[in-house]
């Protein structure tokens, strides 16, 4: 019985520590470019979006694909950061635990 007790204790202290690396990550905030810089997206440690940078030199009502493409490019690089701290973070959390590989917590 002593052992169960042990154990719970321990899944409450992890559950809180899931808890508090997910606030964490609210105001983690990495940038995602394309086009050599010249679009930027800001995202938080989540994915939220926070803001875009749009060089002027795009703002050519004849490449507006061009453009769209490039704020595609720029959050999906910024999403992938998002993804590799998220990642990094819960490797922290659930170093020596005896997880499954494959296992996401988030």
């Amino acid at each position: 019985m002593k052992d169960i007790m042990g154990l719970m204790k321990q899944a409450q202290a992890m559950q809180q520590k899931l808890q508090d690396a997910q606030a964490e990550l609210e105001n983690v905030e990495v940038e995602g470019t394309a086009g050599g810089g010249a679009v930027t997206v800001k995202v938080s440690g989540k994915g939220e979006m926070r803001g875009i940078s749009i060089d002027s030199s795009l703002m050519n009502p004849d490449e507006k694909e061009i453009l769209e493409d490039l704020i595609v490019a720029a959050m999906n690089d910024a999403r992938g950061k998002a993804d590799r701290a998220a990642q990094e973070r819960m490797a922290e959390l659930t170093k020596g635990l005896p997880l499954p590989p494959g296992m996401k917590l988030f």
